[in-house]
């Protein structure tokens, strides 16, 4: 969420209003989320939950944070430093040429920061749901307070996902106009099939309250429970261009920001709906620019792509792995082709509902690879990604770093969510790669 203002700017809320209608939307929705070309930047945000060093199940002060997070603002980093609603520090990179500088320049930062919070006592943990603290808000802003009163309205999740939980997300260019293995709309829907490849790889967040959820990825599992039309992507059956626009337009408004005061919070009115009946003020680019921030699909466009999929990782390095697989079976031509052709036979799980909504999604973060069809199709993506790193400039390092997760979870049916599970059980649970769907 560190895209968006966290307070209503002068240039949004007292510029001349000029209303949009719903054909303008879909225009503008089209010209700005998809900006096409050869793929040639990547970046990563990386979000972390923050803990006490030693006593990790311990709850952190306000105030605590609070005077980290101002010695952190004096820290000269190459990425933007953002903090989440809950207290979670995000670490968002510039747009990198190349994966090794994308890993080189989070890497720096991100050795900077431990050692500033390292002076308190603090630490940076990657899981992908906080396993012992309740939902605790930190940030008090009118966005914030907006989007509990909104998510409230749908159930308990809305505040794990603002305060809880921490992702590493992968951003990489749109692709090409043209089809093909590099096309833009190849690449959009791989990634809503690949996605949930990625989601029972890289699962990390197990329990919830000191307890085991039942779910190896309670991070998607909260994300589904927000509800479609916040949380949901758009239905594959179109252009990606119309079916984004359709979506956005028929996507209930979060809030209706106000130049002073609280802002108010609709129940149920689409920005379709806005359009049209323009009260209690009409819609201007600046709320559609806003609207657009506060939609949370599995794979975000934004001019380019974005992988909002994967939990945070374990480790100081763990964040990298997830980067250089998603770059290269996006990026590598080949690579490309082989995770295209190797993820269709899941399609049909999905049952033609859109992600994460839909069967084959929801066996990811359940399960894990402990779904036998899941993870053979992620040993052949996994290996086909190690083939292309050499090709994307990827060091040894690097490239051993992958084939390490390939060998200590892939091939065997694990995520990092069966780590966390045998600590806390103190023995294995279950037979790695045995079918445990219900």
């Amino acid at each position: 969420m560190s895209d968006i203002p966290s307070a209503c700017q002068a240039r949004d809320c007292t510029e001349p209003r000029t209303a949009l209608t719903a054909a303008e939307v879909e225009a503008l929705v089209r010209g700005i989320c998809f900006k096409t070309g050869p793929p040639r930047t990547v970046g990563v945000e990386v979000e972390w939950l923050v803990h006490e060093l030693r006593t990790p199940q311990l709850p952190v002060s306000r105030e605590r944070l609070e005077a980290a997070y101002a010695a952190l603002r004096t820290v000269p980093l190459k990425s933007a430093l953002t903090v989440e609603p809950g207290g979670q520090l995000e670490l968002s990179s510039p747009p990198a040429a190349s994966l090794m500088e994308c890993i080189g320049t989070v890497s720096a930062d991100l050795a900077a920061v431990r050692a500033v919070l390292a002076e308190d006592d603090l630490c940076l943990v990657g899981m992908g749901q906080d396993p012992w603290h309740s939902p605790r808000r930190f940030l008090r802003e009118p966005r914030y307070d907006a989007m509990e009163t909104c998510l409230d309205r749908t159930g308990p999740a809305g505040r794990a996902m603002m305060c809880t939980s921490a992702s590493v997300q992968v951003c990489l260019d749109a692709g090409y106009e043209e089809p093909g293995p590099l096309g833009h709309g190849r690449r959009w829907w791989l990634a809503h099939q690949l996605g949930a490849v990625l989601v029972a790889a890289f699962a990390n967040s197990p329990a919830a309250a000191h307890e085991p959820t039942g779910w190896l990825s309670t991070r998607q599992l909260v994300w589904t429970e927000i509800g479609p039309g916040r949380a949901g992507g758009p239905a594959l059956d179109a252009d990606p261009r119309e079916s984004w626009a359709r979506h956005v337009l028929d996507a209930p408004v979060m809030c209706i920001r106000q130049d002073g005061g609280p802002w108010d919070v609709p129940d149920g009115l689409t920005f379709r709906e806005w359009t049209r009946s323009k009260s209690p003020r009409p819609p201007t680019r600046a709320d559609l620019d806003y609207h657009l921030t506060t939609l949370f699909p599995p794979v975000r466009p934004r001019g380019h792509l974005e992988f909002r999929m994967i939990d945070a990782q374990p480790g100081d390095d763990g964040w990298i792995v997830p980067l250089a697989v998603t770059m290269a079976l996006f990026d590598d031509p080949q690579a490309a082709e082989t995770a295209y052709r190797t993820v269709k036979p899941l399609v049909e799980r999905a049952l033609s509902l859109p992600a994460p909504h839909n069967p084959l999604w929801i066996d990811a973060a359940r399960h894990g690879l402990g779904d036998p069809e899941l993870q053979e199709v992620a040993v052949t993506c996994f290996t086909a990604a190690l083939d292309a790193l050499p090709r994307l400039g990827a060091t040894a390092e690097v490239t051993d770093a992958v084939r390490a997760y390939l060998d200590r979870y892939v091939s065997r049916g694990r995520c990092p969510a069966d780590d966390l599970l045998d600590r806390m059980h103190g023995a294995s649970r279950r037979p790695h790669g045995k079918d445990i769907r219900t």
